[in-house]
Protein backbone atom coordinates (compact mmCIF):
# COMPACT_ATOMS: atom_id res chain seq x y z
CA UNK A 1 0.00 0.00 0.00
CA UNK A 2 1.61 3.42 -0.99
CA UNK A 3 1.80 6.28 1.63
CA UNK A 4 1.38 8.44 -1.33
CA UNK A 5 -2.16 10.71 -0.17
CA UNK A 6 -4.30 13.07 -1.89
CA UNK A 7 -2.80 16.01 0.82
CA UNK A 8 0.53 14.95 -0.56
CA UNK A 9 -0.82 15.54 -4.08
CA UNK A 10 -2.71 18.68 -3.27
CA UNK A 11 1.23 20.13 -1.68
CA UNK A 12 2.54 19.30 -5.12
CA UNK A 13 -0.47 20.90 -7.61
CA UNK A 14 -0.35 24.14 -5.33
CA UNK A 15 3.56 24.40 -5.79
CA UNK A 16 3.64 23.69 -9.50
CA UNK A 17 0.68 25.78 -9.92
CA UNK A 18 1.83 28.93 -9.21
CA UNK A 19 5.25 28.07 -10.16
CA UNK A 20 5.38 29.95 -13.01
CA UNK A 21 6.98 27.11 -15.32
CA UNK A 22 6.00 26.81 -18.47
CA UNK A 23 6.89 23.33 -19.03
CA UNK A 24 4.28 22.41 -16.08
CA UNK A 25 1.19 21.26 -17.34
CA UNK A 26 -0.52 22.13 -14.08
CA UNK A 27 0.47 25.76 -14.32
CA UNK A 28 -0.57 26.01 -17.47
CA UNK A 29 -4.25 24.41 -16.55
CA UNK A 30 -4.72 26.68 -13.49
CA UNK A 31 -3.84 29.66 -15.97
CA UNK A 32 -6.69 28.68 -18.02
CA UNK A 33 -9.07 29.25 -15.05
CA UNK A 34 -11.32 27.16 -12.99
CA UNK A 35 -13.76 26.95 -16.04
CA UNK A 36 -11.25 25.64 -17.83
CA UNK A 37 -9.70 23.00 -15.22
CA UNK A 38 -13.74 21.59 -14.36
CA UNK A 39 -13.89 20.67 -17.92
CA UNK A 40 -10.71 18.87 -17.73
CA UNK A 41 -12.22 17.27 -14.18
CA UNK A 42 -15.68 16.37 -16.35
CA UNK A 43 -13.99 14.91 -19.48
CA UNK A 44 -11.85 13.06 -17.37
CA UNK A 45 -14.71 11.80 -15.11
CA UNK A 46 -16.97 10.38 -17.72
CA UNK A 47 -13.89 8.55 -18.75
CA UNK A 48 -13.65 6.65 -15.59
CA UNK A 49 -17.14 6.62 -15.79
CA UNK A 50 -16.75 4.70 -19.23
CA UNK A 51 -13.66 2.27 -17.86
CA UNK A 52 -16.09 1.43 -14.72
CA UNK A 53 -18.79 0.07 -17.04
CA UNK A 54 -16.56 -1.93 -19.18
CA UNK A 55 -15.32 -3.57 -15.73
CA UNK A 56 -12.12 -2.57 -17.18
CA UNK A 57 -9.75 -2.43 -14.18
CA UNK A 58 -6.58 -1.46 -15.31
CA UNK A 59 -7.78 1.69 -17.25
CA UNK A 60 -10.70 2.52 -15.09
CA UNK A 61 -7.53 2.63 -12.25
CA UNK A 62 -5.41 4.77 -14.38
CA UNK A 63 -8.84 7.27 -15.20
CA UNK A 64 -9.50 7.39 -11.46
CA UNK A 65 -5.97 8.69 -11.22
CA UNK A 66 -6.96 11.26 -13.60
CA UNK A 67 -9.66 12.44 -11.87
CA UNK A 68 -8.36 12.95 -8.24
CA UNK A 69 -5.60 15.11 -9.83
CA UNK A 70 -7.97 17.31 -11.72
CA UNK A 71 -9.97 17.28 -8.70
CA UNK A 72 -6.87 18.49 -6.94
CA UNK A 73 -6.18 21.05 -9.64
CA UNK A 74 -10.12 22.48 -10.00
CA UNK A 75 -9.86 22.34 -6.31
CA UNK A 76 -6.75 24.65 -6.58
CA UNK A 77 -8.10 26.93 -9.77
CA UNK A 78 -11.14 27.53 -7.21
CA UNK A 79 -9.28 28.75 -4.19
CA UNK A 80 -10.55 25.75 -2.50
CA UNK A 81 -8.30 24.07 -0.21
CA UNK A 82 -8.57 19.95 0.27
CA UNK A 83 -8.55 20.14 3.66
CA UNK A 84 -12.10 22.31 3.26
CA UNK A 85 -13.58 19.22 1.71
CA UNK A 86 -11.84 17.06 4.17
CA UNK A 87 -13.45 18.50 6.60
CA UNK A 88 -16.70 18.48 4.65
CA UNK A 89 -16.37 14.90 3.99
CA UNK A 90 -15.66 14.02 7.97
CA UNK A 91 -18.75 16.05 9.05
CA UNK A 92 -21.09 13.85 6.33
CA UNK A 93 -19.46 10.71 8.22
CA UNK A 94 -20.95 11.53 11.88
CA UNK A 95 -23.92 10.28 10.50
CA UNK A 96 -25.72 7.97 8.13
CA UNK A 97 -25.83 9.13 4.16
CA UNK A 98 -29.63 9.10 4.17
CA UNK A 99 -29.04 11.06 7.83
CA UNK A 100 -27.15 13.25 5.68
CA UNK A 101 -28.80 13.61 3.06
CA UNK A 102 -32.16 14.06 4.54
CA UNK A 103 -30.43 17.07 6.63
CA UNK A 104 -29.57 18.89 3.74
CA UNK A 105 -31.67 22.25 2.42
CA UNK A 106 -34.31 21.56 0.17
CA UNK A 107 -33.54 22.46 -3.45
Amino acid sequence: MSNFTLSDLAVIIKSRAHSGDPGSYTAKLVAKGPSRCAKKFGEEAVEAVIAATERNAAELTAEAADVLYHLLVMLEAAEVPLDAVMDELEGRTRQTGLQEKAARPAE
